[in-house]
């Protein structure tokens, strides 16, 4: 088995729905995937990114009116075993009875294949994820990581159409988690198959898809890359689940955000603010909330800098220190620094932010 073999194909979802017992845990969704592209579906649990895989997968059926097209194929009947997808889930659902190579060849016995055919596909996905060592152990002597690679390898020795990704990374230690998440981003572009990654871990989607796809309480909240994503947020649910925010609320006026601890120039984006009726009398001020990440922030003489406050804590975090500044904003913020900036409890600080680097949200 080749890498250049396996097969990629675009994958277009509409207007699938799911209902259980009454209860809408999926609304309407119209999707398309690129061939070859890897998406992820990003959210807090039970925002119904594991119904929709489960739909692409053909473990359930969209409610009546959704169609799943894989190509010019529509799918949305046809069970599991005939859409020609590879699946790893969380648990990665190995046989214990069953050695490595059993394992990952499990699925072409089903099919029959022939054995010559199916032993050389065999000892190539064991020499492509650094298995051969281990091939005839058994499921039990293997380390987390090298069971997420089994799973893998046996959900690609099938040739899929598409690979469907169940959080995999999940139970293993933050470390191996990292490690692993680099070795199988690395592959996902070597194979260019077809791809959907189900995470609740901006970091993982981040590095891994293509595009992003983040949902909350059963719709898609945003669609974009993963740099889309984080600096242009859609929403305040998008913002917010990304990264780290930090929130300036004061009035708009002449250009500028009155806050706290000082004024900030309003992005040009967000110089005409929405204003409540409640507050139409008062003439060009009007209420305003500015957003920013820590990282787009520095400190700067307070004479001249954007806000002034004082820090409240310092966290050390190797590369960069994190530190709370108060009296600056409503709200404390969160900004990083290079890491070998040491400033005590109470100090007074400027604070300066980058215009391109504000977002004004809905």
């Amino acid at each position: 088995m080749t890498l250049d073999s396996v097969p990629s194909v675009p994958i277009t979802l509409t207007q699938c729905a799911k209902t259980f017992r009454g209860t809408r845990v999926l609304e309407p969704l119209d999707l398309s995937i690129g061939a070859g592209e890897t998406l992820v579906l990003l959210g807090p649990s039970g925002c119904g990114k594991t119904t929709t895989l489960r739909m692409i997968a053909g473990l359930e059926t969209p409610d009546a009116g959704g169609r799943i097209a894989f190509g010019d194929d529509d799918v949305t009947a046809l069970p599991i075993e005939r859409r020609q997808v590879g699946m790893v889930f969380q648990s990665y659902a190995l046989f214990p009875n069953l050695t490595v190579r059993g394992n990952i060849g499990y699925g072409l016995k089903i099919r029959r294949v022939p054995a010559q055919i199916a032993r050389q596909r065999v000892d190539d996905l064991l020499a492509m994820m650094r298995l051969g060592a281990h091939a005839d152990k058994p499921i039990a002597q293997l380390s987390g990581g090298q069971r997420q690679r089994v799973a893998l390898a046996r959900a690609l020795a099938v040739q899929p159409r598409v690979l469907l990704l169940d959080e995999p990374l999940t139970a293993l230690d933050a470390r191996l988690r990292d490690s692993l998440r680099a070795d199988m981003n690395a592959l996902l572009r070597e194979l260019g198959i077809t791809t959907i990654y189900v995470t609740h871990d901006q970091a993982e989607a981040m590095e891994l898809g293509d595009r992003i796809v983040v949902m909350s309480e059963g719709r898609i909240e945003q669609i974009g890359t993963p740099r889309d994503i984080y600096y242009r947020p859609a929403n305040r649910t998008v913002a917010q689940f990304i990264g780290t925010l930090n929130r300036l609320a004061g009035e708009s006026r002449d250009g500028v955000l009155q806050t706290t601890g000082g004024a900030v120039p309003l992005p040009s984006h967000a110089c005409a603010p929405r204003m409540h009726a409640s507050h139409a009398s008062i003439g060009h001020d009007a209420p305003h909330e500015l957003f920013f990440r820590p990282e787009d922030a520095y400190l700067a003489d307070p004479a001249s800098a954007h806000l002034r406050g004082t820090v409240e804590h310092a966290s050390f975090l190797g590369e960069r220190t994190r530190l709370t500044i108060g009296g600056a904003a409503p709200d404390a913020l969160l900004i990083d620094v290079a890491g070998r900036v040491e400033l005590a409890r109470g100090t007074p600080v400027g604070v300066s932010i980058a215009q391109d680097a504000l977002i004004a949200l809905s």
